[in-house]
């Protein structure tokens, strides 16, 4: 039995950046139910769409291992990926300032547990996408279209 608390998020049809598609419209993006899968298994699959250039997919699974951990202490660690995960989408659809401050608030978040930690090597990570958020500032300062975003997976210690 599900309580408010655990029920399931209902479906909505997205396209591939994950953005809401009208009812009744094809979805373009299909993940799995991170709902039924346990922080392990969210957490592998996230690093599997975000290496996979999917970063709305390793968003959701990030935010499910965030809402399994609340009152934890990798509460914020996956605040944190979560967050990076949305900056990341928010480049993709073209966002700077979107992007810009996702990046921004992920990434204190994402090193207070020490590098590596669950196998990511957070500092690296973070050099990475200071990197970027820099760039999205920039680009959202200028008003002008930012670069593609270079394909990197998550760095594992």
């Amino acid at each position: 039995m599900t309580t408010p608390s655990t029920a399931p998020k209902p479906l909505r049809p997205r396209d591939e950046f994950g953005r809401p598609l009208p009812a009744g419209s094809a979805t373009r993006l299909v993940l799995p139910d991170f709902d039924a899968m346990t922080t392990e298994q969210c957490l592998l699959e996230a690093i599997r769409l975000f290496d996979a250039g999917n970063y709305f997919g390793a968003h959701e699974a990030w935010e499910t291992c965030w809402a399994q951990r609340k009152g934890s202490e990798e509460e914020e660690f996956f605040k944190g990926l979560a967050q990076l995960g949305a900056g990341y989408t928010h480049w993709m659809r073209g966002n700077a300032h979107g992007a810009m401050a996702l990046m921004g608030r992920a990434l204190d978040r994402m090193v207070l547990l020490g590098s590596p930690h669950r196998g990511i090597d957070t500092v690296r990570f973070a050099r990475e996408v200071e990197v970027l958020r820099a760039t999205a500032e920039a680009c959202a300062t200028a008003r002008t279209e930012l670069p593609p975003l270079p394909a990197a997976p998550v760095p594992m210690a």
